[in-house]
């Protein structure tokens, strides 16, 4: 397949300001990953420029392997049962606002990392009582998501990722059903919910229109639309480049369906200025 070169809109400039060198720090002197690395994330320098992150809990090793995601798979190591307090403490040395935390994939655990994501939202909360906390977290339903909910996250977020067509070629396990049931009960509790979707897969733009649609009727009220990069040869690769001018259609159908926060644009990943968020 022939290689797509990528356009002058997905050029960016690197540069490390004093804040970059300080998120660095706060980072690894608490052992912590950040899915800014872990992902190899376009935004990381202009993010750590602001003095934001998105920390990733429960190591760096995914019991999945996307097609899409960068993050290494394999066998994790054992839970660090430090690790809330120091998220905490990270998010508070950083005066963090807005904070966002992910994880990998943690099948290998009989609730899949449920209560670590609890514990991690209620020690932020101890030590950052007016920190908005923002999750991404994985397919998680019914009782498992149940517990993240009643640690009473500002914003849970989950990922789509793609159109329902593509879903079984980019999604290693998930499914589109099982992640719009996701969405679904994190609306029902009242908890604000938000998704994240991938162009340039192949997607039609029906197809995108149909997830946005379908998204939005489950409850989810805001969502993130990026270009995917094929981070290395073993990943899918990249059909199309999406024009920033398809961006601005996406945005405003999403705003017409009646999303409360809408990012559409090339670099856009799934925490990208969440820190902008309005009214949470």
């Amino acid at each position: 397949m022939e290689i797509l070169r990528k356009p002058n809109w997905l050029k960016i400039k690197i540069e490390h300001t004093e804040n970059f060198s300080f998120v660095k720090k706060v980072v690894a002197e608490n052992f912590l990953h950040t899915i800014c690395s872990s992902g190899k994330c376009p935004n990381q320098c202009e993010c750590w420029g602001r003095g934001a992150a998105t920390f990733m809990i429960m190591g760096d090793i995914c019991t999945r392997s996307c097609q899409f995601c960068a993050t290494k798979t394999g066998k994790p190591l054992p839970l660090v049962h430090s690790e809330p307090a120091k998220v905490a403490e990270s998010v508070f040395l950083m005066k963090l606002k807005h904070c966002v935390i992910t994880s990998v994939d943690r099948d290998d655990l009989p609730d899949k990392g449920a209560a670590h994501w609890a514990e991690t939202v209620r020690q932020i909360r101890e030590k950052n009582p007016n920190t908005v906390i923002e999750l991404l977290i994985p397919d998680y339903h019914n009782v498992l998501l149940q517990i993240v909910i009643d640690a009473k996250p500002d914003i849970i977020g989950h990922n789509l990722e793609t159109v329902e067509r593509l879903t079984p070629e980019v999604r290693s396990k998930a499914t589109y059903k099982n992640s719009l049931e996701t969405l679904k009960q994190i609306a029902a509790s009242g908890i604000l919910a938000k998704t994240g979707i991938m162009v340039g897969l192949g997607e039609t733009e029906a197809e995108l229109f149909q997830t946005l649609q379908e998204a939005k009727n489950v409850g989810t009220s805001m969502v993130t639309i990026g270009q995917y990069l094929q981070p290395s040869a073993n990943n899918i690769a990249v059909v199309e480049y999406v024009t920033p001018l398809q961006f601005d259609i996406y945005k405003t159908y999403a705003l017409e369906l009646g999303y409360k926060h809408v990012e559409s644009a090339p670099l856009v990943r799934s925490s990208y200025r969440s820190d902008k968020i309005k009214n949470v």
